[in-house]
């Protein structure tokens, strides 16, 4: 049986694999707009479950990957996925005793922050307007909250990562 470290990097490279395949596949093109971000989800998820084991350079190495999957501007994701694990990290015990719904709260100031930093970057680059729409993924990724955290808690408990 392999090492329970070793089972868990696996699982944590399995799960944000999968969340960056849904970061960019798009099954319905008109609902791309309320499409979350599902990697800075599942990023959240094990900074709170596992926070010796995925730090802030564990999240600065999967925004740079998310960085050229998207191509944005390289370091974008990585700085925003750095600050989300830093503040997941440092609130982590609290956050295990919130119910879901108070997480949701945590989660969706994480996705503001997220968004406005993108935000502002888009503002100095093209200078123009952007839509409401901009903002939906926020939203979104708050409601999808609570069944990510279902899967990413049952796929831990399955395979027994302590």
């Amino acid at each position: 049986m392999p090492d329970n470290s070793r089972l868990t990097v696996v699982y944590f490279i399995a799960t944000i694999s999968a969340a960056m395949v849904l970061r960019v596949m798009l099954l319905w093109p008109e609902l791309a707009p309320f499409n979350p971000d599902w990697i800075a989800l599942a990023l959240i998820y094990w900074s709170m479950a596992f926070p010796e084991r995925f730090g802030v350079f564990t999240a600065w190495t999967v925004g740079l990957l998310t960085d050229v999957l998207t191509g944005r501007l390289l370091g974008q994701y990585a700085l925003i996925y750095a600050l989300i694990a830093y503040f997941s990290i440092k609130e982590h015990r609290r956050l295990r005793q919130f119910p879901v719904i108070q997480q949701c709260l945590f989660v969706f100031f994480c996705l503001l922050v997220s968004q406005s930093i993108i935000f502002g970057t888009e503002i100095m680059k093209a200078g123009n307007r952007l839509t409401l729409e901009f903002w939906y993924p926020v939203l979104t990724g708050t409601l999808v909250w609570p069944g990510v955290f279902w899967v990413l808690r049952n796929i831990r408990i399955m395979a027994r990562i302590a």
